[in-house]
């Protein structure tokens, strides 16, 4: 599948650069490109690298198109948000012109740029100094102008409001809204795909993806009954989207602390039974799975799907590692006592079956597999 850059047609995706990559949106693009056919992983700009021309010369020579993500979101005073982020914008335009490569260029900025806060005027002046270098060179600038992000595993008490109310909701905390206003909330995958997108295409112009308009109490009215129910591992409402990505952030919050959950098993002369999923609409696909001693399955990840392992019989592992970590964490279980696993998105995931007979395990997901629209990505725990 070809891509364009810039007008061109090029017969492989394109190689692009993340500044900041560590960073909340950068972390979620990340994941989103590796999950694309031929996506693989991105060239890393980490602000440390901006003090060293060298450095930034090297990345950016082999790059096709740039996600400029990297910035101060919040400092002690202004002053360092207001010198930061346009000093970081003229080092990419800098590195761009010595090295005459009017690439693409996809900026992460917000709507906070169209008011007057440090922060805003900030991130305006980093867009002006963007575009006038694409002027000036010809090369497209995406300028994506972001509404409220949340998503799975944001920063409590900074990167949104939705993470800190995850937070606290999950570690039994309550929440108190000092100031309740309207905001438009966008899950930071869609926001990944619109970035990412921009970058595939050479995208020139203002891009303004749209949010879900909603207040600050709204999201905690809709995320107490998320927190309720899911005590008892039971899902809400799947098949609204927004309600989705809100329990998908939640359950971020939740794992692996909490799990697994154990759920109550009810039993008389005829034997014994137990709920293994309980969630009202939405699609649903349930099916059970027999797995040799030895082997294992698995060994992928999903960026929105929400999917439950249950192991009925036998001895099982079940690993799981958070995309571009090293740490695994690992669940045994066993069909002696029945328990709920739920898999986090961008974790990849694999259950081995560690007993000495057959392996019966019980799998959920929110959705029916559509071998056109998989969401579901190999990787090796």
């Amino acid at each position: 599948m070809s891509e364009k850059l810039g007008g061109v047609e090029d017969s492989r995706p394109p190689r692009i650069a993340i500044t900041g990559p560590d960073g909340f949106i950068a972390w979620h693009t990340r994941c989103a490109l590796r999950a694309r056919e031929g996506g693989g992983d991105a060239f890393h700009l980490a602000e440390p690298h901006f003090d060293d021309p060298d450095v930034m010369d090297a990345v950016l020579a082999e790059a096709d198109a740039v996600i400029h993500l990297a910035g101060v979101n919040r400092a002690s005073d202004d002053a360092t948000i207001a010198e930061v982020n346009p000093w970081l914008a003229r080092c990419l335009v800098e590195s761009l012109e010595r090295l005459d490569k009017p690439i693409p260029i996809v900026y992460g900025n917000s709507i906070h740029s169209r008011g007057d806060s440090g922060f805003g005027v900030a991130k305006r002046q980093s867009a002006d100094i963007l575009r006038d270098w694409g002027r000036r060179s010809g090369a497209p600038v995406a300028d994506v102008v972001l509404p409220n992000i949340f998503g799975e595993h944001g920063t409590p008490f900074y990167n949104s409001v939705v993470a800190t109310f995850c937070h606290l909701l999950a570690n039994d905390q309550q929440p108190e809204i000092q100031v309740d206003r309207e905001m438009p909330l966008l899950h930071v995958q869609r926001a990944a795909s619109v970035l990412l997108d921009a970058a595939a295409e050479g995208f020139d112009g203002e891009v303004a993806p749209a949010g879900t308009p909603t207040t600050v109490t709204g999201v905690l009215e809709r995320l107490l009954p998320i927190r309720d129910a899911y005590r008892s591992a039971i899902l809400p409402d799947l098949s609204d989207p927004f309600t989705r990505d809100l329990f998908n952030t939640y359950r971020s919050y939740t794992f692996p602390q909490q799990w697994p959950i154990y759920p109550e098993v009810r039993g008389d002369q005829r034997g014994e039974l137990f709920e293994t999923v309980k969630a009202p609409g939405g699609q649903t696909q349930v099916f059970f799975s027999t797995t040799n001693p030895g082997f294992t399955r698995g060994q992928h990840y999903h960026l929105h799907k929400v999917e439950r392992f249950l192991v009925l019989r036998g001895e099982a592992v079940i690993r799981l590692r958070k995309v571009f970590s090293d740490e695994v964490v690992e669940f045994s279980v066993s069909g002696d006592r029945p328990g709920i696993i739920d898999m986090p998105t961008m974790w990849v995931h694999s259950i081995t079956n560690t007993g000495d007979d057959e392996l019966i395990t019980l799998f959920y997901a929110d959705e029916v597999f559509d071998p056109a629209n998989p969401d579901t990505f190999p990787e090796e725990v």
